[in-house]
Parts: structure tokens; C-alpha cells; sequence
């Protein structure tokens, strides 16, 4: 039900959303661009993924929304396509190496002069230009190359990479998205594109320019793991409950401090905001091993203890708060943020995959070739059409 509104919605020709026309080829790659595609496909945008034909491993679980063109891009006549589409489109996103679009034919100098108002999206670790541009990296690299990386970890042990969400995510593909709304409103003005040059080292250490402009703040100042932010105080960390789960506590000023021990209570000279720090989460510890993460909730919820649970990502889709807020969507996925007043995000489907090449006659025709063009393009392996049958 909740689907067949949406898509109601988004027919309704009175329905607008806020890259709505707007058209995206993604030439497929790992995570951050099919991620930044999907990005632009919540918000409205049609995006057409460019899949290898033969592609046996679909990696793109972020396909929401999308479709998929699979072409051979080593014969002339798949490099002849791109950019016969990239014509007809508003944005082109790529994700090789540097050099590699240049080497088919199909760098920016060609297909902006073709088309002066396609905007050029280059997502790489270490961008476009410097002596580490065609080296090879994952996001611990390029966090680590941010100086981000440095940040993060437990006193007395190694840096610690948050997964791979900082690089490749908030540095990748949103701060990519970023750049292509900023490009698409500039070009309202100017009618031109331009070539964007998203570097994960860039993005994340954007990302972390708070803590490069907050480093002479007294929150900092200790090695890793011994300040405020970074584990290194017990009222600033999580605490394992008698369940096995856990509660995360911020209470870092002394007003919410004074609400927390009220919760928990104890009084300041039975846990002290500042002292021995081993000591006092040892003793936090035992408190917070005596409760359930629910009975502990209980407790804390609607204060300004700053106390709230770890939730694992089922229970959180079905936390009330995020219910009330419909924060999630059916099947658990996130709801596409910030949420939009007149022009919100409307995820067009729950599949978050879409097969390779399952699209590949309905965009051909769109874009004018005949019938019997793509016939020949499928004979030849040009083109690669996995589409299914309606039956």
C-alpha cells in the first residue's frame, strides 16, 4: 500500500519532485557511486545505470530507482552509444581511474563540447591530479590520507576505521551529491556544465573540518582515546546492560550531568564528572550491567540525561520514535534525508537491486534508435538485453 501510494504520487503529473527531468547516466562501479546514483534517483532524477554486458556479480545493492544498459564499452559502436546518450543527458558519473574515460574516447573534453550543459562527475579516491592519482586505495586509505583517520580509536590502541562509512559514503557519495546540486543550480544560470573532480580524501576530510578547526579546544589536547570525544571520559561512551546490549551515554555539560546522575541516582561525590577515568567507567560499567537495555531506556527516555540505547539496525527501523517520524521504509531501508517540505524524496520502489542489461531496448528506444538498430547492436554484443519476460 505504502508503494502504490508513492507511485500514484509520482505519476501525478501535479507531483513534483525536486530532480524531477533531471537525467543521470552512473557507469557502474563499487560503492560510492552507485550510492551517490541512488542519491539522485530518491530525489527525482532518472538514472540509467551503464552496466559490462556479462556482468555475473551484481554489486550495485543501491540500484533503487534505477535502470540498467548493459554495453560492451571496448568496441566503438558501446563508446559510439555513451556518447550519443550523454547527448540527451544532464549528468554523467564514472569512477575509473584517471585517464581510463580518456582512453575510450570518452573524456570530458569530448562530450562536454558535444553537450555544454552535461556536468562531468569524477569520483575517485585520490582524484584527478597529484602523484597518488592513479593509485590504487579503499576508504581506510583515503581516510587515513584525510587525516580523519588519526582521530579515531581507543586509548593506547591503533586508529580505527568506522567501517567503511566516512570515505566512500560521507566523503564519496554524498559530498559528490553535494557538488551536483550545487552544479545543476549554477547551471540555471549559466546554461553550461561543468567537470566535477570528487576525491574521497577531499570529501572526508571535509567531513571532518570540525575537528581540524576544534583541535586548540579543550576537548582535545590528549593522545588518542584520552579526550572528550574519542572514549576517553566515561560520560562520553556505551555501556554493555545485562542483556548483552547496550546504552550510549553523552551527557558532556554539567547540567545534563547533573540530570544523568539524578536518572542513575547517585550524587557527584558518588561518580564524579572528573576524575580517574578508568575508574569511573569501571564503576558506570557495573551500574549499567545491573539493567536491560529496555529497563534502562525506561529510565532515561524523554530526559536530557543524554542516555539512549545502541540499537542494532532491525530494532531501530522499529524504534518508536523513528515510527512516529517514519524514518524508515518498509523492509527497514533509511528514508532518504533531509526530508523536503513541498518536494521530499520518494523512493520509486523497494528493490535495491536492479539486474544488469534488464533495460537496455526500453532506453535505446527512448533515445531514438529503431527497433532493428538494437536488434543488430544485441546480434553483434554490443549490446547485452536481459529483459524479462512479461508473461
Amino acid at each position: 500500500m505504502y508503494y502504490e501510494f508513492i507511485r500514484i504520487l509520482q505519476v501525478n503529473w501535479k507531483y513534483k519532485m525536486a530532480l524531477r527531468g533531471v537525467k543521470v547516466l552512473e557507469l557502474a562501479g563499487l560503492a560510492p557511486v552507485p550510492v551517490c546514483g541512488m542519491i539522485l534517483a530518491d530525489y527525482g532524477a532518472q538514472v540509467t545505470r551503464v552496466d559490462r554486458p556479462g556482468t555475473i556479480l551484481n554489486y550495485d545493492v543501491t540500484a533503487r530507482g534505477k535502470r540498467s544498459i548493459a554495453l560492451d564499452l571496448k568496441k566503438k559502436e558501446g563508446v559510439e552509444i555513451i556518447r550519443d546518450l550523454s547527448k540527451k543527458h544532464d549528468i554523467l558519473i564514472e569512477p575509473f581511474r584517471p585517464g581510463v574515460m580518456e582512453k575510450l574516447g570518452l573524456g570530458p573534453k569530448i562530450l562536454t563540447e558535444e553537450n555544454p550543459g552535461l556536468i562531468y562527475v569524477r569520483l575517485t579516491g585520490f582524484g584527478q591530479t597529484g602523484p597518488y592519482k592513479k593509485m590504487a586505495g579503499h576508504d581506510i586509505n583515503y581516510l587515513a590520507m584525510s587525516g580523519v583517520l588519526s582521530f579515531l580509536g581507543r586509548k593506547n590502541e591503533n586508529p580505527l576505521a568506522p567501517i567503511n562509512l566516512l570515505a566512500d559514503f560521507a566523503g564519496g557519495s554524498f559530498v559528490c551529491a553535494m557538488g551536483i546540486m550545487a552544479a545543476l543550480l549554477e547551471r540555471t544560470s549559466s546554461g553550461k556544465g561543468q567537470v566535477i573532480d570528487s576525491c574521497m580524501v577531499e570529501g572526508a576530510a571535509y567531513v571532518g573540518s570540525w575537528l581540524y578547526a576544534s583541535k586548540d579546544m579543550n576537548i582535545w589536547g590528549n593522545p588518542r582515546g584520552q579526550n572528550f570525544l574519542d572514549s576517553g571520559v566515561h560520560f562520553y561512551e556505551t555501556y554493555q546492560t545485562s542483556d548483552g546490549k547496550y546504552m550510549a551515554v553523552g551527557a558532556l555539560e554539567p547540567h545534563f550531568y547533573n540530570i544523568f546522575l539524578e536518572k542513575l541516582g547517585l550524587s557527584d561525590e558518588d561518580l564524579p564528572q572528573f576524575g580517574d577515568p578508568d575508574e569511573l567507567k569501571k564503576r558506570l560499567g557495573d551500574i549499567f550491567a545491573s539493567k536491560t537495555q529496555d529497563e534502562w531506556s525506561i529510565i532515561f527516555d524523554g530526559s536530557d540525561a543524554c542516555v539512549t540505547p545502541v540499537l542494532d539496525s532491525i530494532q531501530a527501523s522499529q524504534h518508536y520514535h523513528n515510527i512516529d517520524r517514519k524514518s524508515f521504509l518498509p523492509g527497514g531501508m533509511p528514508r532518504p534525508a533531509p526530508v523536503l517540505s513541498r518536494t521530499p524524496a520518494m523512493p520509486s520502489s523497494n528493490d535495491m537491486s536492479v539486474e544488469p542489461g534488464v533495460n537496455s531496448m526500453e532506453i535505446l528506444l527512448e533515445n531514438g534508435f529503431t527497433q532493428q538498430q538494437i536488434n543488430k547492436l544485441i546480434e553483434q554484443g554490443i549490446v547485452e538485453n536481459n529483459q524479462k519476460s512479461k508473461l
